[in-house]
């Protein structure tokens, strides 16, 4: 829960430093940008609320890990729900709207997780998680967007080192495997989830993973 936090605080931080010029500029994410990450983020941050606010009695049917789904399909930014954060996004006009609107929710997200037993079980997506493990699920939720934010921005500070490692972790238990050991946390984040394609010579360090490749969580 701790982790969660520092990447949270991270991620905060990074969007409350762009400057408006920065809104229009694109991010890593397809079909989006800067302003459309910024937008669902404050859709996360309201997903974070509700969920520690819904309680469940029955026994955990997800942990960090089992919490994502995996497909090998990037996302085109076609999808309903992709196309309605871009038209929300532009529904503030103005950048500094979207900031106060994330640092407000984002804000009571943080607290709210602070505040909350990691062994109490929570309910979202039609499956039970303990706090615990919904909150280090969003650890890489956090870390993954946070380098989509900085992906066209290379003076902006990035997620925490240990974010980077933890969710690294978790992609590399999601896939069953390992990524080579002289892949970065964020090289092996950007090539493992296909937001970045592999050079050559990591394609040759990566074997017969390369052909797996990406891993799209959701």
């Amino acid at each position: 829960m701790d982790l969660f936090s520092r990447s949270w605080t991270a991620l905060l931080a990074a969007v409350a430093e762009l400057s408006d010029e920065d809104f229009a500029r694109p991010s890593g994410c397809t079909g989006w940008l800067v302003r459309d990450l910024v937008c669902h983020l404050v859709i996360d941050a309201q997903d974070v609320l509700i969920t520690l606010a819904t309680p469940a009695g029955t026994e955990p049917t997800r942990d960090a890990v089992t919490y994502w789904e995996v497909s090998g399909e990037p996302p085109t930014g076609d999808d309903p729900l992709d196309a309605l954060t871009v038209r929300l996004a532009a529904a503030y006009q103005e950048p500094w709207l979207l900031k106060f609107h994330l640092d407000d929710v984002g804000s009571a997200a943080g607290r709210a997780a602070g505040l909350a037993d990691p062994a109490g079980r929570v309910g979202t997506r039609d499956e039970v998680l303990t706090t615990g493990d919904y909150l280090s699920a969003y650890v890489l939720e956090w870390t993954l967007h946070h380098l989509d934010l900085i992906a066209h921005l290379p003076d902006a500070a990035e997620p925490p080192a240990e974010g980077l490692a933890r969710t690294r972790e978790i992609l590399e238990r999601i896939a069953g495997t390992t990524f080579p050991p002289s892949f970065s946390d964020k090289d092996a984040l950007l090539i493992g989830t296909g937001r970045r394609a592999p050079t050559e010579a990591e394609k040759a360090g990566l074997g017969e993973l390369a052909a797996r490749l990406p891993f799209v969580l959701g």
